[in-house]
């Protein structure tokens, strides 16, 4: 089994919003076979709080516009590390330092990464981020 279409959907969504916010090194995985409460995780970082909170601003805006709101919603206030829940996708904001020192895509290693089909600039950029580690 993998990620239905509607949660690639939904992901690529929010991954160009997150892009279009200035997001840095956006992956989606799919985690369809080892997670039963999701399909996709998409995970994204920004320098700072007040970007992170920036980027999740753009994604809420971004998928109200398919009526899709999170089921719920935790760590907006820290700005460190936001996790929005669309039920089938879940997406986290990360802080760069919270990022790399919780490194979710390591803990998720063996599932296939989605194809965003974000263009060359975001691929460029987190191609750029992830061969910096």
């Amino acid at each position: 089994m993998s990620a239905t279409d509607s949660s690639i959907t939904t992901a690529r969504h929010a991954a160009r919003a997150a892009s279009e916010k200035l997001a840095e090194d956006i992956v989606a995985l799919d985690v369809s076979e080892r997670l039963a409460l999701a399909d996709v995780f998409l995970i994204a970082s920004a320098p700072s709080e007040r970007q992170v909170n920036a980027i999740v601003d753009g994604i809420e805006d971004e998928l109200s516009k398919f009526d899709q709101k999170p089921v719920r919603r935790e760590g907006r206030s820290g700005g460190r590390w936001v996790l929005l829940d669309y039920s089938d996708v879940v997406i986290h904001v990360q802080h760069e330092e919270d990022r790399v020192f919780y490194a979710l895509e390591r803990l998720w290693k063996d599932c296939p990464v989605v194809d965003l089909q974000l263009g060359d600039d975001a691929s460029a950029k987190a191609t750029a981020s992830t061969d910096t580690e």
